[in-house]
């Protein structure tokens, strides 16, 4: 463990090294000299925001600073070296619109962020487990551009997306990938979670098909009406993962990457993802850190719409198979690459931020 940070979640590295944590309330901290040789400094807070939950923190290409709050995309200023800010300006407003009406009360409230050159991205949580949205803003990717006003234009990359936490760019191919997960009360150990590229399928209204269809255009919910919908328009993702793994983070590990801690070439361009783990039961999903090989923007091993675990392998695991959430041990949620190599991982059961190095 290099640090701790209450609530910990989506993790940002910046150049030389210093980690920003968001967080389950209105703090974004950074952890100073997170990926020196030696010990990192203690955790503070970076930026207090007006409004929470501050989960994501994105350092765009040109080094500004993006964060994700329920109703905000703030932008902050940053220079080298600071570590500390008190100022953030209005970006973009999400969830413009009311919830569905036909909301269960499951309402999603962050929003996740990610930056690459010209191009911000940010994924907007559902307002139901179930349910047809009128907030055009939610179960969301939605598309922005970084330069000209202050309220940029702002498209949806994605639709039906029921919640997009985890985002992260290839540095290899530019495109961006999503964590998705399905919606709840449908047949044990479905539907499985997907990571997959709306921008490898389209450059805009890509459809995930929440919540009538998901995993290989499968019809799963009519809600109400008849006859089963159609999605034979629907994406099928290129990466699965098993029902109610909750995936957080993603970090792709560059192909280049240089430093005293950087992994060895098997772990190249490949990707980290992170599961939060399940709260149903029985059995549960557990927590994990998983890796999934790539080639490029194709995962080394093809889809297996039988067997969601045959693309990835388990990194860390060991939180637990427990019929409650709160008996876990720990629940990873972001993941960073830093300057030197080292792979960080957030944990908000525990606060705990871990380095993993390779020597």
């Amino acid at each position: 463990m290099v640090a701790n940070v209450g609530s910990a979640r989506e993790l940002a590295m910046l150049p030389n090294g210093d980690l920003l944590v968001g967080t389950g309330g209105r703090t974004i901290d950074i952890v100073p000299n997170a990926d020196a040789p030696g010990l990192a400094g203690t955790p503070r807070t970076f930026i207090t925001l007006s409004e929470g939950p501050a989960t994501s923190i994105t350092v765009a290409p040109d080094g500004t600073l993006y964060a994700g709050t329920n109703s905000t995309i703030w932008k902050i200023a940053y220079a080298t070296g600071d570590r500390s800010e008190s100022t953030a300006t209005v970006f973009q407003r999400v969830r413009t619109g009311p919830v569905s009406p036909g909301t269960d009360g499951d309402v999603h409230t962050s929003t996740s962020v990610v930056a690459t050159a010209g191009t911000l991205y940010a994924g907007v949580g559902s307002s139901c487990n179930r349910c047809v949205e009128t907030d055009s803003t939610r179960a969301t990717v939605l598309r922005m551009s970084t330069s000209g006003g202050a309220m940029p234009r702002v498209t949806n990359l994605t639709t039906r997306t029921r919640n997009p936490i985890a985002l992260a760019i290839n540095p290899a191919t530019g495109s961006l990938w999503i964590g998705g997960a399905g919606q709840d009360s449908l047949p044990q150990g479905h539907p499985y979670e997907y990571f997959d590229s709306p921008t490898v399928h389209g450059s805009t209204d890509v459809d995930y098909g929440w919540p009538q269809c998901e995993e290989n255009q499968v019809a799963y919910d009519a809600l109400g009406t008849s006859p089963a919908p159609d999605c034979s328009k629907t994406v099928a993702p290129a990466i699965e993962f098993p029902a109610y793994a909750t995936l957080i983070g993603a970090a792709f590990y560059p192909a280049t990457q240089t430093g005293t801690y950087a992994f060895p070439a098997a772990y190249r361009g490949g990707v980290f993802v992170t599961a939060h783990g399940s709260w149903h039961c029985c059995p549960s999903t557990p927590p994990r850190l998983f890796y999934v090989a790539m080639s490029g923007d194709r995962p080394a091993t093809a889809v297996d719409w039988s067997d969601p675990t045959v693309q990835s392998r388990e990194i860390i695991g060991g939180y637990g198979v427990t019929s409650s959430s709160s008996g876990y041990i720990g629940r990873p949620t972001g993941v960073a690459i830093g300057p030197n190599g080292s792979l960080f991982v957030a944990d908000d059961a525990t606060g705990n931020i871990i380095r993993l190095r390779h020597r």
